[in-house]
């Protein structure tokens, strides 16, 4: 993982540091969240090495929180300080040598303590863009908008349960051409070791990170890995790290079919054709589940079956124990002429009546990344390094955190007030 603490950039001619340190104004704050607020900034920022860095964390975070429509270094400081701190917000957040790390890893474990984390997501989150300096900017696919878009492409870990969910872990997608343009990388304060790479390298590093460096507990993972053609790498890293997981693949993945004609060694088809084979051979089960986001019972049928993609070492870990089997999971109902959705799981097949509400809890990871968006300016950020881009999305979670904690507060109070 990139140690964004160690990597350097020249600093602007007015700093942070040469400025009184501001105090946040609370006139804007939410009802009951003035007391909270500052608690809450002082344990995420309380590793960081200067006073002045953890008092303007503060400040963007406030800014992210209650300053409506975009959110400008202009408008943070004019509407949290009531003055001008625009160069001293941007050398915070663009050139301040502070780590995200010990950060993220502060808000996973307040987010822990705030609501019941069941599930970690992995989602792409999309931020496009107009020019091609910023760092990882390119035109290129974008998979959970099915075209191609001039963007950078992210991936976000996030802690989802049923109260809602927060990303807490970033990693940047770079596009090859970034490897080779030194003007590029440069512009960007890029640092060397960052080059583009698989998507679930990107993932495995993530996790990794979330399990050894900030020793979270374990949880099944969910991804939505559609847009890539072979789900066998990301699948064979959690298995390694011994994760459950469910993720939702296209119909068109390769596998091998069960009963291939002797003339035909080795038969490779895909999960749409493993499907139909299934239903053919056996029975649908039928599940009615608790809709988290439509707040709302469904039913449905699904065909399952297990799973064989290729047997080869797991990527980045040794052996270890034998992974659990692949089953394949198809949304089914009768009268439809294919499936409505495709997942693999490595959880048990008896406990499919948790399966399938597991998977949806996914759909809380994508609104709350939407709501980044729309409320707490995740796409807002006009810098172009990379180390400004990781300070920002890092800020933007932090923002929905504390959202999310006065969320569940209220409705302590509201509890113990009924009660």
């Amino acid at each position: 993982m990139t140690d964004l603490a160690t990597f350097t950039v020249p600093m602007p001619s007015v700093r942070a540091a040469d400025v009184p340190i501001p105090s946040v104004r609370s006139a804007g704050a939410p009802p009951g969240a003035a007391a909270d607020f500052p608690a809450y900034c002082g344990d995420l920022f309380g590793e960081l090495a200067r006073a002045d860095q953890r008092r303007w964390g503060e400040v963007y975070v406030r800014g992210l929180l209650d300053v409506p429509g975009r959110k400008t270094p202009a408008r943070i400081s004019e509407q949290v300080l009531g003055r001008r701190a625009v160069q001293q917000i941007q050398q915070f957040v663009n050139q301040s040598p502070w780590a995200c790390g010990p950060v993220r890893g502060r808000l996973a474990r307040q987010m822990a303590r705030a609501f019941r984390v069941e599930a970690w997501s992995v989602d792409e989150v999309v931020f496009t863009k107009n020019g091609d300096r910023s760092v990882g900017v390119a035109r290129q696919y974008a998979a959970s908008q099915e075209r191609t878009v001039n963007c950078q492409l992210a991936l976000a870990a996030s802690l989802v349960g049923h109260a809602g969910s927060v990303p807490v872990n970033w990693r940047l997608v770079l596009p090859a051409r970034w490897d080779a343009d030194e003007r590029l990388r440069g512009q960007a304060h890029l640092p060397e070791e960052e080059r583009c790479r698989p998507r679930w390298a990107y993932v495995m590093e993530a996790l990794d990170e979330m399990l050894d460096e900030w020793t979270l507990e374990p949880l099944p993972v969910l991804a939505d890995w559609r847009g890539e053609s072979d789900p066998d790498p990301l699948l064979r890293g959690l298995e390694a790290r011994g994760l459950g997981y469910v993720v939702r693949v296209a119909p068109h993945t390769p596998v091998v079919l069960p009963r291939r004609p002797a003339a035909v060694p080795g038969c490779r088809g895909t999960l749409a054709e493993l499907a139909a084979h299934a239903a053919r051979h056996t029975e649908r089960t039928s599940v009615t589940w608790h809709d988290p986001v439509a707040e709302r019972m469904r039913h449905s049928e699904f065909v399952t079956a297990p799973v064989l993609l290729r047997c080869e070492p797991a990527p980045g870990r040794g052996a270890g124990a034998a992974p659990r089997p692949r089953l394949l999971l198809a949304d089914w109902p009768y009268g439809r002429p294919r499936p409505r959705g495709y997942w693999l799981t490595n959880l048990p097949a008896r406990r499919l009546a948790e399966i399938v509400p597991l998977a949806q809890l996914g759909r809380f990871s994508e609104e709350a990344l939407g709501r980044m968006h729309e409320e707490f300016g995740l796409g807002d950020f006009e810098g172009r390094s990379f180390r400004g881009w990781h300070h920002h999305v890092t800020l933007a979670s932090a923002a929905l955190g504390f959202d999310m904690v006065r969320q569940q507060a209220d409705e302590r109070a509201l509890s113990e007030t009924g009660a």
